[in-house]
């Protein structure tokens, strides 16, 4: 399985100022000292807050087996596989700063949200082998994504060996031995730590993407970036002595029920709100829109075409925001007010939508960009400020400093400039752990600052 390229991290504001005819901002010198100066350390979220699922068991016994015996694909698995030992665990290459506190907390929560036996080792035969390779090499053996997991291989020169042997096809698996997880060495911390979260759950956990699931990382629309609960109970109960390697989707299917009982017991208390299957066709309108190898037109057509798709099926889940809001993303440079549209038709639904919290928080700093561009910093803070402890609570580091950058500039247009001083100073270091690099942080300052319209 493959994390593909990040979708939702809210980048590209600036392109709002071309498109309103907006002269450049000026530049206030707190700004332009931190555009200039050292930046502080990397910040990191403390102890992780995931909710328990607040989903029916019915359902989730569903996206279980559609999760376990399913590929993105659509190919089906005719077993269920899982570790039967205890799972070791090793890292080679290089990894990047703050790696190994990341794999530290994310093992402890395996051990102890899902119960799971793994542990890391630095010699003897492991079960996972984790490489840090530059994310060059990683498009060399996989060009659309960002990292991914792989069966029977511990390393990228023994994949290419292996490239087209019956070993390394997961339709033919038939139990897990040995898997190797490539994670690139290059990028933003968060960015590492997301890919080790979904890609070490794929190998040890569910193989399959489902758009359906609004909690959970197993959607390929990256808007949960860490390990959900809905994540932690899946793993807990394909970990539990009922089940085991070998298994075929009905004898699971006759196990579940009792199964989430044990383990989520006010799960059963939940009325079923099941939501219909995602077609191929909406999924390839969406991959169209977003990924790479298309032109702008193509891209743009694909992304009205995922719209009315989702009107035509009558959704109205995070499915349907989903599609105005990769739509409004689409065309925000060129139709600034449209787009605006777009995104407020998307927080309708996801106002009618339980749980939607992070996807309404993904969707606010473009609304509010285009505010701070029309110099309506009153209207800016209140679509900003919700998207704060939203963005805190499931650790989404990147979205956190865009936010706080843009209440500062906020701040700035309503004349409270040490209040915006202090916020725009507090973004820098989860700005450190978003995005990396001093000058990917310093562009991301520069970029929020040039929304501001020039005063008169």
């Amino acid at each position: 399985m493959a994390r593909l390229g990040r979708l939702l991290l809210p980048l590209g504001l600036a392109t709002l100022i071309a498109a309103c005819t907006l002269p450049a901002a000026h530049k206030t010198p707190s700004r332009a000292a931190l555009a200039s100066s050292n930046l502080p350390a990397a910040k990191a979220f403390s102890a992780p807050r995931p909710r328990a699922p607040q989903r029916s068991n019915r359902d989730i016994a569903r996206d279980f087996l559609d999760l376990h015996f399913r590929l993105e694909g659509g190919t089906n698995l005719p077993v269920f596989t899982r570790f039967e030992r205890p799972i070791r665990l090793r890292v080679v290459g290089n990894p990047s700063a703050g790696f190994q506190r990341d794999l530290s907390q994310l093992l402890q929560r395996f051990k102890r949200e899902a119960g799971i036996d793994i542990q890391r080792v630095n010699s003897g035969p492991v079960e996972i082998t984790v490489q840090a390779v530059s994310s060059r090499a990683i498009h060399r053996a996989l060009p659309k994504a960002a990292c991914f997991v792989v069966p029977n291989v511990d390393s990228l020169a023994e994949l290419r060996r292996k490239r087209r042997s019956p070993d390394t096809d997961w339709s033919r698996l038939r139990s897990r031995e040995r898997l190797a997880v490539f994670v690139p060495n290059d990028i933003s911390p968060q960015e590492t730590r997301d890919c080790l979260h979904e890609e070490l759950a794929q190998a040890i956990g569910p193989l399959n993407d489902l758009y359906r699931l609004s909690d959970s990382v197993f959607n390929d629309d990256n808007v949960h970036t860490v390990l959900t609960g809905f994540d932690m109970l899946v793993l807990r109960a394909t970990y539990a002595p009922e089940l085991r390697t070998g298994m075929s989707r009905s004898e699971v299917a006759a196990i579940l029920p009792g199964l989430l009982s044990r383990l989520n017991p006010a799960g059963n208390s939940i009325a079923s709100r099941a939501l219909p299957a995602t077609p191929r066709s909406w999924i390839n309108a969406i991959e169209t829109a977003l990924g790479p190898g298309s032109g702008f037109s193509s891209r743009k057509r694909a992304a009205n075409q995922a719209v009315v798709l989702a009107q035509e099926l009558g959704w109205s889940d995070h499915r349907r925001a989903y599609s105005h809001y990769v739509l409004g993303r689409m065309i925000q440079a060129h139709e600034p007010e449209l787009a605006q549209r777009h995104f407020q038709t998307a927080l309708d639904f996801l106002r009618q939508t339980p749980g939607s919290d992070l996807h309404q928080a993904v969707i606010r700093p473009r609304m509010a960009a285009y505010l701070i561009a029309r110099g309506d910093g009153e209207a800016a803070l209140q679509q900003i400020n919700p998207a704060l402890p939203v963005a805190s609570r499931f650790e989404n580091a990147a979205l956190l400093a865009t936010s706080l950058l843009i209440k500062a500039e906020a701040l700035d247009l309503l004349g409270q400039f040490a209040t915006a001083n202090t916020v725009r100073l507090d973004s820098l270091g989860w700005a450190r752990y978003g995005f990396g690099p001093d000058w990917a942080v310093k562009a991301k300052i520069r970029e929020v600052a040039d929304l501001r319209p020039s005063p008169n």
